[in-house]
C-alpha cells in the first residue's frame, strides 16, 4: 500500500528532520504501511533536505515564501508514483493541496485534525483562522475519512457537520515511560533559593497564552516561587528577557524539567490534544489548565481562564503535589502505529 502525506511542521521536532520524535513515527507507519511518500511544507531557511529512509521519503517543498507551499506542494506530488490514499495533517491549506492531488489522483483523501478549530476561541484569533474555518467545512465534506486527536474534538466535528464518513478519536502517542523514568536535571544555583518551582512548556504563538499565566503567576505566587518558561526561545530573548522570578528556557526535551518543578500550567485559548498535560502527568506533576484537549480527561485540574490566577493561588495553598495520568490509551508505541495505519487503510476500497 502507497500512502502519500502532506504535512505542515516546520518545527526541528517535526516529520522534515532525520530523529525527531515526528520522523520515527513517519518511519513506523512507513514500515506498515510498505510506502510512504511525505510533502512537507517549509521554506529554504528552515534547513530540511529529501530524505530516503527505506519505505519512507520525504520531500520538503523548499519554498521561497509561504504562499508557494500549495504550488510547490502540487509541483512535488506530480513526480511521485500514484498513492492509494492521500493523508493530510490538517483540513486546512495541507487539506486542500491534499484533496486536489486525492482528486488529480483519483484515490480517497484522508484527514487528520490536531486543532480544535471549532472552539470560539479559534476564529476569534485572526481572520487566517476564521477563513481556515470555512475551508475546513469544504475539506471535511469531501473526506473519505477523518481522524482527530480527542474526544472533544470528535464530538465537535459529528454535531457541526453531521459527516457521512467515520471520525476516529486517535490520540497522539506519547512514550510515558519516558516522562515518568527521566532524571532530575542538574539544578542551577538560583533554584535553591525557591520552594515552588512553576512551569511552562509551550511555543511562542498567541493561544498558549503565556503573558496571560506570566501575569497570573506574578499576582498571586509567594515569594519563594519561580516560574519557568520553556519554549522556541532564542538565545537573544533568553538573555534579554530574564527577569527576577520568571526564568526563559529553550529545549527540545523538556522531559527532565517536569521532574525538577512543583506544577506545571496550560492556560492556552485552545489545543487539539495537550501533549504537554499528558507529558507532564506522566511525570507525576499536577496540571492547572484551561478546560483544553484532554485536559479534563488526562487528569489536570480544570478551570477557566478568568479563574485561573484564583486557581493558582488555591493551588500554593493546598496543592495537590502530585499528578496521575488517567485514561491513557495505548499499552506500547505497536498498538498505536497499528491503530493509526489501521484507520487510514479504511478509506481504501477493497481491491
Amino acid at each position: 500500500m502507497r500512502v502519500l502525506q502532506i504535512g505542515a511542521d516546520r518545527s526541528k521536532r517535526g516529520i522534515l528532520f532525520r530523529g525527531s520524535p515526528a520522523f520515527k513515527r513517519q518511519e513506523a507507519y512507513a514500515a506498515r504501511f510498505g510506502h510512504l511518500d511525505i510533502i512537507g511544507f517549509s521554506l529554504r531557511g528552515d534547513g530540511a533536505h529529501r530524505i530516503d529512509s527505506g519505505p519512507l521519503r520525504v520531500y520538503p517543498t523548499n519554498s521561497s515564501a509561504k504562499w508557494r507551499f500549495g504550488l510547490d506542494a502540487l509541483r512535488i506530488a506530480r513526480t511521485l508514483p500514484r498513492p492509494d490514499v492521500v493523508s493530510v495533517q490538517d483540513p486546512f491549506e495541507t487539506g486542500l493541496i491534499g484533496w486536489l492531488i486525492a482528486r488529480r489522483f483519483k484515490v480517497p483523501l484522508h484527514v487528520q485534525i490536531h486543532t480544535d478549530f471549532l472552539s470560539p476561541a479559534y476564529a476569534q484569533l485572526s481572520l487566517v483562522n476564521r477563513a481556515r474555518v470555512l475551508l475546513a467545512g469544504f475539506v471535511l465534506r469531501r473526506a473519505a475519512g477523518i481522524r482527530v486527536v480527542s474526544n472533544r474534538i470528535k464530538e465537535s466535528i459529528q454535531e457541526y457537520y453531521h459527516p457521512d464518513v467515520s471520525v476516529t478519536a486517535l490520540p497522539i502517542f506519547v512514550d510515558i515511560t519516558r516522562f515518568r523514568d527521566a532524571k532530575m536535571p542538574t539544578e542551577p544555583s538560583t533554584a535553591r533559593k525557591y520552594s515552588y518551582q512553576v512551569l511552562i512548556v509551550a511555543r511562542s504563538a498567541p493561544e498558549k497564552n503565556i503573558k496571560f499565566a506570566e501575569d497570573a503567576f506574578k499576582k498571586v505566587a509567594p515569594p519563594d516561587a519561580r516560574l519557568i518558561v520553556c519554549g522556541d526561545i532564542s538565545e537573544d530573548d533568553i538573555r534579554n528577557k530574564q527577569s527576577g522570578r520568571i526564568y526563559y528556557v529553550s529545549t527540545d526535551d523538556p522531559s527532565s524539567l517536569y521532574k525538577e518543578v512543583d506544577l506545571v500550567l496550560v492556560p492556552s485559548k485552545y489545543e487539539g490534544y495537550g501533549l504537554v498535560i499528558v507529558e507532564a502527568l506522566a511525570a507525576g506533576k499536577p496540571v492547572l489548565s484551561t478546560d483544553v484537549g484532554v485536559a479534563r480527561e488526562a487528569g489536570a485540574i480544570v478551570t477557566t481562564e478568568e479563574k485561573f490566577a484564583d486557581a493558582l493561588a488555591e493551588w500554593f495553598k493546598s496543592g495537590p503535589r502530585t499528578g496521575e495520568l488517567k485514561g491513557y490509551p495505548y499499552k506500547n508505541f505497536d498498538e498505536y502505529v497499528q491503530a493509526y495505519c489501521d484507520d487510514i487503510k479504511t478509506c481504501v476500497p477493497a481491491k
